[in-house]
């Protein structure tokens, strides 16, 4: 069993922050922080208020963008406004 990765504040901030977009994909979390789709759930659990963690699973329970594999072609990849200026973010080390 692979243990997870120790997180820093800032890093359990931006996966929370990537679980709420609607166009990031679990993968996306992955890639990034090691962390797979069971993972961010007992994460957003222990993280959030419970009314806040329900809110969060209805929203994304079922929703065809969160998961790479069954998301439509035409969606394509989201970056936040924000994203190049979050440290620790292997995307956002390219250059445009």
């Amino acid at each position: 069993m692979k243990k997870k990765p120790a997180l820093s504040n800032e890093q359990i901030d931006r996966i929370i922050e990537m679980a709420w977009e609607d166009r990031t994909p679990f993968d996306a979390i992955l890639i990034q922080f090691g962390l797979n789709e069971k993972n961010v759930i007992d994460l957003m659990r222990k993280e959030l208020k419970i009314n806040s963690f329900r809110l969060w699973r209805q929203r994304v329970q079922g929703r065809k963008t969160k998961h790479s594999k069954v998301r439509s072609n035409d969606v394509n990849r989201f970056k936040c406004s924000r994203q190049k200026n979050i440290s620790n973010n292997k995307i956002s080390k390219r250059r445009q």
